[in-house]
């Protein structure tokens, strides 16, 4: 069961990563509207085709993007699944935090109502 949890972990960390520069955010929003070349990805950027495919390569490592070969081109395909993990990873967590808050939330009314009491 660990080595299940550590390729989770990995590859949470992997999407994490991913998702922390804006340009392959946008890169991912562009891709949810449907497939697209290197250059199609490039044109809304100022940077090189090649800056753009450094980032398609972090996508692709961490499995957000998958690229197809069609004749002369390479379109590059959103992949939802690492996306639809990690956020089921953090909605689970996002229920911890709130527990744990509503529960601190209970323990300080209830030394507030000790300390009106006394």
């Amino acid at each position: 069961m660990v080595v299940v949890e550590d390729e989770l972990s990995d590859e949470l960390s992997r999407v994490f990563a991913a998702l922390a520069d804006p340009t392959r955010r946008a890169i991912l929003e562009r891709l949810a509207e449907g497939d697209a070349t290197v250059n199609e990805l490039a044109e809304p950027f100022a940077m090189s085709q090649q800056a753009v495919s450094k980032h398609l390569k972090v996508l692709e490592r961490a499995r957000l993007i998958s690229r197809s070969r069609t004749a002369q081109s390479r379109p590059c395909a959103l992949d939802p699944e690492r996306l639809d993990r990690a956020a089921g990873w953090i909605a689970r967590h996002q229920k911890i935090w709130a527990d744990r808050h509503d529960r601190l939330e209970q323990h300080l009314a209830a030394l507030r109502a000790k300390r009106n009491d006394a």
